[in-house]
């Protein structure tokens, strides 16, 4: 049979579905996968006593923060003494946390003339804009932040962006789970106002083009395929429970009439895993190959109350003042963020490609802009690297380097790896040591 081509897709009434890779895509020319590029924020920094590894080299013990990882050890790099010397002046958030994926120094203003510099990520989706449907794919669960922080004179827009198109223009990021669904199925649902009213499930008006393609299929594929519509068909009806409102029997009519499919879930940490869940898909589906995601904007103070032993929302805890119980909370919520990039990463290692999977073929970072919440500090950053970026990863490593090494070297080695090298970005001074096969 005539292989299926990677761009695949099942179509519907207002729908077009990418496919997973399937051994039909197979061709002894076929290119060699393509390289994805994903950026995890945290804001408030960690708590630094349970953070990094004692030890250096290959031969790394994980430190408490870090245990989650542990079935991803080989996947991970973890990076001690980089920073973003940029970042170093003005407030204890903003100038940090705007500036994490771009190296520069952020303009002070309480208005609208912003100023930072264009986002690693966005250089490397500018480069490759025309070879996936997205260029890019920005998330995250907290919306924008609007007015003056008035005790330090800096816009609130700067921290809630991470991905910046130039100097000028941050992204705007998706909030909504059912709208990055839709997005990635393409659908066209009417006006905006009916956008959360589907007459069917995205999934149901494909089902008749993917029963053509299963008959495509060789055996392994037909498995393939049903997996994949079968956690496709999970993911949606999570959508639909996770935005749609709660209105139980008893309630009036009009309370009934008057009840609207929220833009956030109401549950923070099925938010999340719903937005990670989407990155996956895209990965996996070659939708996009970039993407960003904040699990919080600067100074969040989400509460974490759902999590055993902890009473307080994140920004409280992060100024510990040395507290013991403060530090135990704080450090209870850096190993939960961890535990959500590990989860990432673990849907991603089971998404097969050919020989590989798509963590072999991706670099996932973890990052907060801060080392220490309670000094603001921007030394040491906070950084782990997930995955093998096509074999050119150098991964299952603890890298220390010189104090207050550019946090843009590692930018540089990144864009290398994704096939969008340059010779520098922001103040780098070249690549990093160790990082990437030769």
């Amino acid at each position: 049979m005539k292989p299926l081509s990677r761009r695949t897709i099942l179509r519907g009434t207002g729908v077009a579905l990418g496919l997973p890779w399937l051994e039909a895509m197979a061709s002894p020319a076929q290119a060699k996968p393509p390289v994805r590029m994903a950026f995890l924020y945290m804001p408030n920094g960690v708590n630094i006593h349970g953070f990094w590894p004692a030890e250096t080299g290959r031969n790394f013990a994980l430190s408490p923060s870090l245990q989650p990882l542990a079935p991803l050890r080989d996947y991970l790099t973890v990076f001690s003494n980089l920073w973003n010397a940029n970042s170093k002046g003005g407030d204890g958030h903003y100038v940090k946390e705007a500036a994490i994926l771009t190296c520069q120094t952020i303009k002070k203003t309480p208005g609208a003339d912003i100023a930072n510099g264009i986002s690693v990520d966005q250089l490397a989706a500018q480069r490759i804009a025309n070879q996936t449907p997205l260029p890019s794919l920005e998330l995250g669960v907290t919306p924008v932040a609007i007015g003056v922080d008035a005790v330090v004179g800096y816009t609130r827009v700067y921290g809630s962006h991470i991905a910046w198109a130039n100097s000028t223009t941050p992204l705007a990021r998706e909030l909504n789970p059912r709208s990055v669904y839709e997005r990635l199925f393409r659908a066209s649902n009417g006006p905006k106002g009916n956008a959360a009213k589907m007459d069917a499930l995205l999934l149901d008006r494909v089902q008749a083009d993917a029963r053509r393609v299963r008959d495509q299929v060789g055996q392994a594929d037909k498995i393939r395929l049903d997996e994949y519509l079968s956690v496709m068909r999970g993911l949606e009806e999570r959508v639909e429970r996770a935005t749609k409102p709660s209105v139980t029997p008893w309630k009036a009519r009009a309370a009934m009439d008057a009840a609207i499919p929220t833009d956030r879930p109401a549950d923070h940490a099925e938010h999340v895993r719903l937005m990670l869940d989407m990155i996956a898909v895209a990965f996996q589906t070659d939708i996009t190959r970039v993407a960003t995601f904040m699990f919080g904007n600067a100074v969040s103070n989400v509460s974490f109350r759902f999590l055993d032993g902890v009473g307080i929302g994140h920004h409280d805890a992060s100024h510990h003042q040395n507290d013991a119980d403060k530090l135990r909370q704080y450090e209870i919520i850096s190993r939960w963020h961890i535990q959500q990039y590990a989860y990432l990463l673990e849907k991603l290692r089971g998404m097969k490609e050919g020989e590989s999977n798509i963590l072999d073929n991706s670099m996932v970072m973890f990052a907060s802009a801060l080392n220490d919440g309670n000094r603001h500090d921007p030394h040491k950053l906070p950084l782990l690297l997930a995955g093998k970026g096509g074999g050119r990863i150098d991964s299952g490593q603890h890298l220390t380097y010189s104090v207050d090494s550019p946090l843009a070297n590692l930018y540089v080695s990144m864009l290398d790896a994704f096939g969008t090298p340059v010779e520098r970005f922001a103040d780098s001074t070249g690549p990093l040591p160790g990082l990437l096969h030769t």
